[in-house]
Parts: C-alpha cells; sequence; structure tokens
C-alpha cells in the first residue's frame, strides 16, 4: 500500500496532478496497468489529495475505525456487550435507497424498459463530469479491491470501488471479501467491474477556500447511476446503503443480472438455504424471493420447529446462480455479510440474526444506550429511560408516546455472514450448491395459499412476474393494504427491460428442462375473518419447507387448484399447532372472482411491457384464466 504526497509542495491549495507513472509507484505491485490508468483519470477529475489502496487487513480496519471514533463519524460501542462494533449516524436527507435518483443509462431507452429510469449514457457522463470533477478536494480516495463470492470461483466477479468514504470501506471489508486477495485475482488477469463513488462534500473548492468536514458528508443532489455496455457504476451524493456499498445492489443485481443475461447465468434477489433431513442425511438447497416486509431474512435463518430437520444459512438476500455441469443450477451468496434492516429483529423474531451482531459490526441509525449499547423498536429490551436517538438527541419515553421512533425505519447492521451461528459449512464453496427449489412469495391477507407448485416451468416464471405484495402501513405514496406488484422482488433491482427478464427465465428453464429447479409460491400472511394471521409462521414455516422437499423428492402427491398444486391435508406435518382441518382449508381457500379482478389486473399490469412481454407468459394468463373459469363452474 501507499498513498500520494497531499499536495504539491508549498501550495496547500493546488490540485494535485497524479501522474500514471506516480500512481503505479504508490500501488501495490500486483495491480496491473489497466488498473492504474483507471485509478489515475478518476483521481484527476476528483481531485483527492491523496490515494490510499486497500488491503482488507486488521490493521487497516483498526486504524480507519480509529480515525472515524477520532472525527466523530462513528461511536465505539461498549467493549463488553459489542466488542469491536461502532454506531454511525447519517444525515435525515441520507438514509435509504433512492429509486427516482438511480438510472440505468443503457444505450438504447428501450432496454432499460419502463420499470427503470433511464438517461442517455453521454448526457448522463456529462454530468458525472461535472459533479465529480473536484468532488474528492481534501479527501483520501480509498481503492478497495473486492470479490464478489468466494475469491477465484467460478461464479465469482470481481470489481474496483474508488471512494472518499472511509465508512464505505470499513463496510465493504464486511460485505465482500476485499483486499489484497482480490487485487492479486485482478493481476492476474480477472475481468473486474470498475466502480466510483463519492459523498459529494470535497472540504476545499476550486478557488482554495476551506470548509470543515462533518459526521455524515453527503449531498441534497444524488446520481446511483449503472452503464450496462460497460458494466460501469458511477454513485454521487449519497453516503448511506447501497447507494454507497456499490458491490452490493449495484453490483451484485443491476449490473450482474445484465452481465448473467449475456453470459446465461443468474442474478437474482434471493435468500439461500440448506434444509438438511437429519434421518436420511439428504440435503436440499431453497433460494427464496420476497418483498421487503415479507420475513426473508427470518426465513434465511429459520429455526425449524418440527424434529428432524436442520436449516443452515447460505445467503440472506443475493444469489447468483450458475448451471453446472450436470445440467443443475447452483447458487452462491456474492456477498460476505449480512446488511439487515435492524428494528423489529429481536430474538423472538430471529434468535440468529442476534447473535450475528454481538460484535465485528457496523451499526447505522439505531439508538445508542447509556451503557454504550445499541436498541430499537422491537428489540427485545424494553424501552429505557433514556437513549439518545438515530438523529443524536435525547429520547425518553415521553418521545415514543408522541410517535417518535429511537431509531429509524431503515436504519441497519453491517456484520460477518460468518458470525451466524447456523452459517452453512459450504456457504463459500466456489462451486456453490444445487438448487432444488425456487419460492416466491408477498403479503397477502387473502385468495393466496399457503403454498402451491408451479404446473410447469412457464408457469414458475409466471409466478414471479405476477407477484404483488399488500403495502404496509411504512409506505406513504400509497394506500396501505393495496397491491404492489414486484415481480421476482426485483423491481428496483432489474438491470435491463423487466421482459428481457422474464425471456431469459424461459430460455434457462429450456436450456435445463426437468433439471430446472421447481417453483413454488407461498404466503404465511393470510388472515382469518378476526384479523389475525390463521398461519404461526417463523419456525412453523419449516413445515412448508418439509412439504417443499418432499414434493420436490417424489414422495407425495398433490392436488390441482386454480394457482398451482397444492398439498394433501393429510399430507402435511401439522403435529403440535392449532391448526385443524376447518383453519386448513381456510388457508387454501379460493376466490374465484377475486381471482377473476386480480388477472385482469395483472393483465394490464403486462400491458406496459408491450411486445416484449413473452409469448409463454400471455399463455399462462390464459391458463389461469381457465382454471378460473372451471373453479366457477
Amino acid at each position: 500500500c501507499g498513498s500520494t504526497s497531499q499536495t504539491q509542495e508549498g501550495n496547500a491549495m493546488t490540485d494535485k496532478t497524479y501522474t500514471v507513472e506516480e500512481v503505479r509507484a504508490g500501488a501495490p505491485a500486483e495491480a496491473p496497468e489497466e488498473l492504474i490508468e483507471f485509478v489515475a483519470k478518476t483521481a484527476n477529475l476528483a481531485k483527492p489529495d491523496s490515494i490510499y489502496w486497500a488491503d482488507g487487513s486488521d490493521e487497516e480496519w483498526d486504524r480507519l475505525t480509529t480515525e472515524m471514533v477520532e472525527a466523530g463519524v462513528f461511536t465505539r460501542l461498549n467493549p463488553e456487550k459489542r466488542p469491536n462494533s461502532f454506531l454511525a449516524r447519517s444525515l435525515p436527507s441520507d438514509v435509504a435507497r433512492v429509486e427516482s435518483r438511480t438510472f440505468i443509462c443503457s444505450e438504447k431507452e428501450e432496454d432499460a424498459g419502463p420499470t427503470n429510469h433511464w438517461y442517455d449514457p453521454v448526457e448522463m457522463k456529462k454530468i458525472l463530469h461535472e459533479k465529480f470533477d473536484g468532488a474528492m478536494r481534501g479527501r483520501t480516495m480509498y481503492v478497495v479491491p473486492f470479490s464478489m463470492g468466494p475469491l477465484g470461483g467460478p461464479i465469482s466477479k470481481l470489481g474496483i470501488e474508488l471512494t472518499d468514504s472511509p465508512y464505505v470501506v470499513t463496510n465493504m471489508r464486511i460485505m465482500t471479501r476485499m483486499g489484497s486477495k482480490a487485487l492479486k485475482l485482478i493481476g492476474e488477469g480477472g475481468e473486474w467491474v470498475p466502480a466510483v463513488h463519492s459523498v459529494g462534500y470535497p472540504l476545499r473548492d476550486a478557488d482554495g477556500t476551506v470548509r470543515e468536514d462533518t459526521a455524515w458528508p453527503c449531498n441534497d443532489e444524488k446520481y446511483i447511476t449503472h452503464f450496462p455496455e460497460t458494466n460501469e457504476i458511477w454513485s454521487y451524493g449519497s453516503g448511506y446503503g447501497g447507494n454507497a456499498l456499490l458491490g452490493k445492489k449495484c453490483y451484485a443485481l443491476r449490473i450482474a443480472s445484465t452481465m448473467a443475461r449475456r453470459q446465461g447465468w443468474m442474478a437474482e434477489h434471493m435468500l439461500i438455504l440448506r434444509l438438511t433431513d437429519e434421518k436420511t442425511g439428504k440435503q436440499y438447497h431453497v433460494t427464496a424471493a420476497f418483498p421487503s416486509a415479507c420475513g426473508k431474512t427470518n426465513l434465511a435463518m429459520l429455526q425449524p420447529t418440527i424434529p428432524g430437520y436442520k436449516v443452515e444459512t447460505i445467503g440472506d438476500d443475493i444469489a447468483w446462480m450458475r448451471p453446472g455441469p450436470d445440467g443443475r443450477l447452483y447458487a452462491i451468496n456474492p456477498e460476505a455479510g449480512f446488511f439487515g434492516v435492524a428494528p423489529g429483529t429481536s430474538y423472538d423474531t430471529n434468535p440468529m440474526a442476534m447473535d450475528t451482531m454481538r460484535g465485528n459490526s457496523i451499526f447505522t441509525n439505531v439508538a445508542l444506550t447509556d451503557d454504550g449499547d445499541v436498541w430499537w423498536e422491537g428489540i427485545d429490551a424494553p424501552l429505557p429511560d433514556h437513549l439518545i436517538d438515530w438523529t443524536g438527541k435525547d429520547y425518553t419515553p415521553a418521545d415514543a408516546a408522541e410517535g417518535k421512533k429511537a431509531a429509524h425505519p431503515n436504519s441497519r447492521f453491517t456484520v460477518p455472514a460468518s458470525q451466524c451461528p447456523i452459517i452453512c459449512k459450504d456457504w463459500e464453496a466456489p462451486q456453490g450448491v444445487p438448487v432444488d427449489a425456487i419460492l416466491f412469495g408477498g403479503r397477502r391477507a387473502s385468495n393466496v395459499p399457503l403454498v402451491a407448485e408451479q404446473y410447469e416451468n412457464a408457469h414458475g416464471v409466471f409466478i414471479g412476474a405476477s407477484v404483488a405484495s399488500e403495502v404496509t402501513a411504512a409506505a406513504t405514496d400509497v394506500k396501505a393494504g393495496s397491491l404492489r406488484h414486484d415481480p421476482f422482488a426485483m423491481l428496483p433491482f432489474c438491470g435491463y427491460h423487466m421482459a428481457d427478464y422474464w425471456g431469459h427465465w424461459l430460455e434457462l428453464q429450456e436450456k435445463l428442462g426437468d433439471k430446472f429447479p421447481k417453483v413454488f409460491q407461498v404466503n404465511w400472511f393470510r388472515k382469518g375473518p378476526d384479523g389475525k394471521f390463521m398461519w404461526p409462521g417463523y419456525g412453523e414455516n419449516s413445515r412448508v419447507l418439509d412439504w417443499i422437499v418432499r414434493r420436490v423428492g417424489g414422495q407425495v402427491d398433490a392436488i390441482d387448484g386454480v394457482t398451482g398444486r397444492y398439498p394433501k391435508f393429510e399430507d402435511f406435518n401439522l403435529d403440535g399447532i392449532d391448526v385443524d382441518k376447518a383453519t386448513w382449508d381456510a388457508l387454501f381457500e379460493i376466490d374465484p372472482d377475486a381471482w377473476a379482478a386480480e388477472m385482469d389486473e395483472t393483465e394490464e399490469y403486462f400491458k406496459q411491457f408491450g411486445d416484449k412481454l413473452p409469448a409463454k407468459i400471455t399463455e399462462q394468463l390464459a391458463k389461469f384464466r381457465e382454471r378460473i373459469a372451471a373453479a366457477k363452474a
């Protein structure tokens, strides 16, 4: 590692000019010439005072975290309660992904599709050049080499993030395989994706006027941009989450989905778990895609309530899947950490997540207790008499009584996946794990059964394409309880035309034939007339997985229904829970008229995709209507 001198000698206000030779002299020996030139070019645009090559070492972590504590960016948590852990607070204007400022800059607008914000790549590059010109004055530009997926694996991919945020560097160390080993692979010729990030808060302007830094530098104007043809990511103005940790949604989904389409694999917004039948030793691997607020992390870290099964976590958010030599689909978790939503996470809802974040963690926008620990709404501990809330202000039960939140609803924990007590021993297997079943689900209070199996492969794609979930009260732009379409839970994350994405699924299904995993639709959120959930959920969802894997293994039959094939009451393990035959029937009750209306609405939703809508999706819609008509007869 090395750095260039801060400024030209004798003039602290002069921008440093970076020659390729100077950058090479300060770079690790394994850095290839292409990367050296990329770093030099970006540095001469953004004009940082110095360049630092991140190596991912413990020493680097200790130094950067200490520097951030001293600068007020981090608060060191109680080392007895949360060893090697820190709290950061962002600004209220920078607390989440900003979909309205997220752009797909494909060469043709039609390639971005109607569900993405498109921008002309030439015009966007002009804007970015203007925004990045001098954006890093007074700061260090960190060169962050990283691998998405196990180092050197056949499904893994490499990247370089250039950033002026040490917060990003430390989070990327947790979320990716970051540092010298990744750089070595790049030096050996590995393909890499360039990603450039700036918080957009230079400490000096072009005239040399200096301003003080803040605990959370950012810019009111934000651009999160993706260039699919050149595999580039440029992000400006935000320091938060997926806007700044460019290995996450930007790379692992938006850019990776376009790479996957070209190269014949899949980048999906899915958890991955292993379910082991302890009696036989048989292992099953399940991936699942759910919109937000549908229990995705809880399922990834499931604690089965039925004896004889063990669940192990492979990934909680993203799956990269590639056809293997045997014609099956193999999945890896491209991430190395969990970036989870804190509020609502507790030992009641997700004990494995709670144990995972006991140390070596970064918390963002949660509350701070007087003894140096973290707190949020829904955590196991009662509300203390005093907290420091996520904005840095005093917080008491009186504030709670007024409806104020101590932790931001989107507050996060960044934790190493390796610390999860039930992390699968094969979670870093380079070749991935063979996928047996794919689940799609949403939050539906009525009409969607507990579980349904696809009729045929194309029906599985239709299930994913037509996923709609009820909006929770947290959303302010639409009425709570109304349906929001989120195909494949990829609506904000698909890097190209959504209908082409469905076509890619259909092509891979055709290629793999009966070896392609069966698709199931699940719904743990059905409510009875009393407004209460009919299915107990949480650990009891292992009973649904039990039926799914037995169905995949051909051990049980199924009943044909409107939305798919359903389990028989006698084949389902309901021992020890209060689900009688009447409740079971209610869990699978279908209102044909309601489904007919929903299919009309789905057809209207599909119209936006025009001629690109695959014919097989239209065929599946017709077949669905035939089943509705048969149910009415």
